[in-house]
C-alpha cells in the first residue's frame, strides 16, 4: 500500500477539493480509503504529497502504438497529396515493416510516454501486416513491463489481401480467448464484406466489440458509395457492428445527419482525434447530433492527453459547440467507457500526483481554467497505476528508461533502414 500524506486531493467527476491523506490499495481493482486510520495506513509506503495535488490518472481512447518509431524519419518517396497518399507512402510503408522485435519497443516507447505524461491505460489500435502472428501478446507485455493497463485490438484489413487479413482474424480471435480486447478494423474502404461479417462475429462469440477508423476522410465515404451503395456508418449499421457498446468509431469527421443519428442511438462510442485530423488535413471533428459518448485520442500523434484536450478545446472553437466543461467532460469519458463496459485497470487506485506552480489561485471554482490554461505533462511528478508507483519524481520505477531508450533508437535505425 500506499500513502499519500497531507496533500490536495481532487475528485475527478465532482472536482471537489480536499485536503487529506490518502491510501492506496493495490490491485487491477484497488480502492483508495481518504484519511485512513492508523492501523488501516500501518506498513505502507509513505509520499510526502504537501504542496501538491491528487487526482485521477488519464486515459488515451485511441493510440497508435506502432507509430512510435516514425519520429525523425526520412521523407517519403514521393510527398504525399492527400489522405491515401499519407496512408500508401507513410503509414502503410511502415506498418509493413515492422517486426516482432520492433513491434515490442514501439509498446515499450509508447508505454514509457504515456506512464510520463500521466496515462495509465491505453485503448491501442495496432498494424504490423507482416508481423500478425503474436503481435498483441508483444504490446501486451510491453505495456505490461512499464505498468499501463491496456485494450488492445490489431487492424484487420483487406488491403495485403485476403491471407493476412485471415491472420488478423484468427490472432485476434486467439487474443481475445484470453484477455480483454477489441476487434480491431482499418477503415471501410479496405475491408470488405466478407472480413466486415467475420470481424462482426467475432465481436459477438467473444463479447467484445469492434474498433475502427469512420469517415476519417471524404474518400471513405466516397468508395462505401461506390462500392456498396449506402454511407459508411449504415454499412456498420447493417452488418451488426454498431450493437455492441464496446464498440469504437474514430474520427467520425463526414458524417450526414442520418449517421450521427445511427450513432447516437446506438450503444457505440466515438473518439475524437483532433490533432492528426489537423496534421493529415482532412477535417474539423463536429459533435453535433452524436450524443455524449464522445471521448479523446491522441491517434499515434502523441501520448500527451492533457496535450489533446487542448487541442480539441481551441479547435473547437470554431468547428464545434464546446466549452470548458464539454471539453474536460470528454477527456474524462474515456473512464466511463472503461466502467460501462466492466473493463479492469482503470480503478481509483490510478492516480497523478501534480507539482503545479501556479501564480494564482487553485480551487473548485477555477479548476477548469487552469485544467486548459496551465496544466501540463511537465507538471506531473508521480503517477500510480493500479496501486503501484510507476512514475517517482519523473523518472519511471519499472524499467531502466535510458536503456529502454537505446534499445528503442536501435530498433527505429532497423525500421528506417528496411523501410
Amino acid at each position: 500500500m500506499i500513502l499519500l500524506k497531507n496533500g490536495t486531493f481532487i475528485n475527478w467527476q465532482t472536482l471537489e477539493f480536499l485536503k487529506a491523506d490518502i491510501l492506496v490499495e493495490k490491485g487491477t481493482e484497488g480502492r483508495i480509503v481518504i484519511n485512513p486510520d492508523a492501523n488501516l495506513a500501518s506498513g505502507a509506503e509513505i509520499i510526502d504529497c504537501n504542496g501538491k495535488h491528487i487526482t485521477k490518472s488519464f486515459v488515451v481512447g485511441h493510440h497508435h502504438a506502432y507509430s512510435a518509431l516514425a519520429r525523425g524519419m526520412n521523407a517519403p518517396r514521393k510527398n504525399p497529396e492527400n489522405f491515401l497518399e499519407i496512408l500508401q507512402y507513410i503509414w502503410w510503408n511502415l506498418d509493413k515493416a515492422l517486426d516482432s522485435e520492433m513491434v515490442y519497443y514501439s509498446g515499450i516507447a509508447t508505454a514509457l510516454a504515456c506512464a510520463k505524461n500521466g496515462s495509465t491505460f491505453v485503448i491501442d489500435h495496432h498494424a504490423s501486416p507482416y508481423s500478425v502472428k503474436d503481435s498483441l501478446n508483444l504490446l501486451k507485455q510491453a505495456f505490461e513491463k512499464v505498468g499501463i493497463s491496456h485494450l488492445l485490438c490489431y487492424e484487420i484489413s483487406d488491403r495485403d489481401g485476403e491471407a493476412i487479413a485471415r491472420q488478423g482474424l484468427e490472432t485476434t480471435e486467439d487474443y481475445l480467448k484470453n484477455s480483454p480486447g477489441l476487434v480491431g478494423l482499418h477503415a471501410s474502404f479496405t475491408v470488405g464484406n466478407q472480413t466486415l461479417s467475420e470481424a462482426v462475429n467475432i465481436a459477438s462469440r467473444n463479447n467484445s466489440g469492434i474498433h475502427v477508423h469512420v469517415a476519417e476522410d471524404l474518400a471513405d465515404q466516397k468508395h462505401s458509395i461506390e462500392h456498396y451503395g449506402k454511407r459508411v456508418v449504415e454499412r456498420f449499421a447493417d452488418a451488426g457492428a454498431l450493437q455492441f457498446p464496446k464498440t469504437i468509431l474514430a474520427h467520425c469527421l463526414h458524417l450526414d445527419e442520418h449517421e450521427k443519428g445511427l450513432v447516437k442511438g446506438s450503444p457505440v462510442w466515438v473518439v475524437q482525434n483532433n490533432e492528426s485530423n489537423l496534421n493529415n488535413s482532412v477535417g474539423y471533428f463536429n459533435s453535433e447530433g452524436l450524443g455524449s459518448r464522445i471521448m479523446l485520442g491522441t491517434d499515434g500523434m502523441h501520448s500527451d492527453m492533457l496535450k489533446s484536450a487542448k487541442s480539441a478545446f481551441f479547435t473547437g472553437h470554431n468547428f464545434d459547440s464546446i466549452d470548458y466543461p464539454e471539453t474536460y467532460r470528454r477527456f474524462r469519458n474515456a473512464h466511463n467507457y472503461l466502467s460501462s463496459n466492466d473493463f479492469e485497470g482503470d480503478a481509483d487506485n490510478n492516480l497523478v500526483i501534480l507539482d503545479y506552480d501556479t501564480p494564482t489561485p487553485l480551487n473548485q471554482g477555477n479548476f477548469l481554467g487552469h485544467f486548459l490554461f496551465g496544466f501540463e505533462s511537465r507538471h506531473i511528478s508521480h503517477v500510480i497505476s493500479n496501486g503501484e508507483i510507476i512514475v517517482k519524481n519523473g523518472l519511471l520505477t519499472t524499467i531502466n528508461e535510458e536503456e529502454a531508450l537505446i534499445e528503442c533508437r536501435k530498433q527505429a535505425i532497423r525500421l528506417w533502414e528496411k523501410m
